[in-house]
């Protein structure tokens, strides 16, 4: 297997006396969905801030490209192409799609304006790029859109600056059927052309459909790290609920010793 864009070992967390990561190995591939799940509480969350550089970890190692990295801060992680699409999505209603793509990364002409043309170009671009038809002009109004097309703006202001890593919070959560096809979808786009993305979801039926690896945590710890192909819905199910699954011989414990 082709070495991992990123790759965490031993990751710690705590906030005050509650330890929340406990010596958590991750390994994120180019070209692959990683799907990573667990139960509320079992410390998604808090790695996805981790890895993003918003929560600094007690101990543990990061590795880009197989180089030791620091995230001092999210600007450390953004500058290594990591950009994160959280559940909020953190898109501006009152703005279009190019204002929102852009915001606080404005392109500006020699003279300090704003360059609208370049902007507009290069959301087209982008969304093209991602094979992107339902919107139909990249000056709409965010709040216009469905909400299917306010997750495929988001994916694309991720995309836009030449990210290497995608993680994906929760991106089909109350979406409908149409939509929800629509951004699984772009989600083995994203892969497809050679990114390597993480998907945060409590949906087993998405996970199984796009990813390649499944990682599950539970009460903070790597229940496994698998290959989507080498498991099935009822066996990721016992490790969220339990840490364990007797069918495949994985424990919490045994996980992380081996990962």
């Amino acid at each position: 297997m082709t070495e991992p864009l990123l790759e965490l070992r031993g990751v710690d967390k705590s906030f005050g006396p509650v330890q929340v990561l406990h010596g958590v190995n991750l390994k994120v591939y180019p070209g692959q969905v990683t799907a990573l799940v667990g139960d509320n509480g079992a410390g998604k969350s808090t790695l996805v801030k981790t890895v993003a550089g918003i929560y600094h970890a007690d101990a543990g190692e990061f590795f880009f490209e197989g180089k030791p990295v620091t995230f001092n801060g999210p600007k450390d992680a953004a500058s290594l192409g990591i950009e994160v699409v959280y559940q909020d999505l953190a898109l501006c209603d009152n703005l279009d799609i190019v204002q929102n793509m852009f915001l606080g990364r404005e392109a500006k002409t020699p003279t300090r304006l704003l360059d609208e043309l370049t902007m507009e170009d290069r959301a087209r671009q982008t969304l093209a790029s991602l094979s992107v038809r339902t919107v139909k002009s990249v000056r709409q109004s965010v709040a216009s859109l469905s909400g299917g097309q306010r997750q495929t703006v988001a994916i694309a202001k991720a995309v836009l600056w030449n990210s290497r890593v995608v993680l994906l919070d929760e991106p089909t959560a109350a979406l409908g059927v149409a939509q929800t096809r629509q951004v699984l979808d772009l989600v083995r786009r994203l892969a497809d052309q050679g990114l390597g993305v993480v998907l945060i979801s409590h949906n087993m039926n998405d996970v199984f459909e796009v990813s390649d690896r499944i990682t599950a945590l539970f009460l903070g710890r790597v229940a496994a790290d698998l290959k989507t192909s080498d498991t099935n819905n009822s066996q990721i199910v016992e490790l969220i609920t339990s840490g364990r699954s007797g069918s495949i011989g994985i424990s919490a414990a045994t996980a992380n010793e081996s990962a």
